[in-house]
């Protein structure tokens, strides 16, 4: 279920960010200016970041033992993070690239929880 939400966030946050520039204008009228502040975006993405450490750390521990939906986490993070060093043209593709890598760690860690629930022990955590 963590993985879920950690695909709901990461879709809503990289929408958010391609949208943003198209509804810039009208946040001031309707109140919410504070969603154009970097600081905010940053802080949602902290956010994303531990739900999405804790989900994969669930199916990790519990099931699969597998690392690579960690770098495949983080490794999107930092897209996402960086994005704002480069030119605006290329926002875009940091964004997509983020949410892209992000959104597969948690369908990965879904997809191997699944298949490592009809295993036994000895073969999980191997």
């Amino acid at each position: 279920m963590l993985d879920r939400i950690g695909i709901t966030a990461t879709s809503l946050c990289a929408l958010h960010c391609i949208l943003l520039p198209i509804i810039l204008p009208m946040l001031p009228l309707l109140g919410l200016s504070f969603l154009a502040d970097h600081a905010w975006e940053h802080v949602f993405l902290l956010m994303t970041a531990a739900l999405g450490t804790i989900a994969l750390f669930s199916g990790f521990k519990r099931y699969h033992r597998r690392l690579y939906p960690f770098y495949l986490l983080y490794l999107g993070v930092t897209l996402y993070w960086i994005k704002h060093d480069f030119s605006e043209a290329l926002e875009p593709f940091f964004i997509i690239g983020g949410a892209s890598l992000i959104i597969a760690a948690h369908f990965i860690n879904i997809k191997l929880c699944n298949s490592c629930k009809q295993c036994d022990d000895e073969t999980c955590s191997s």
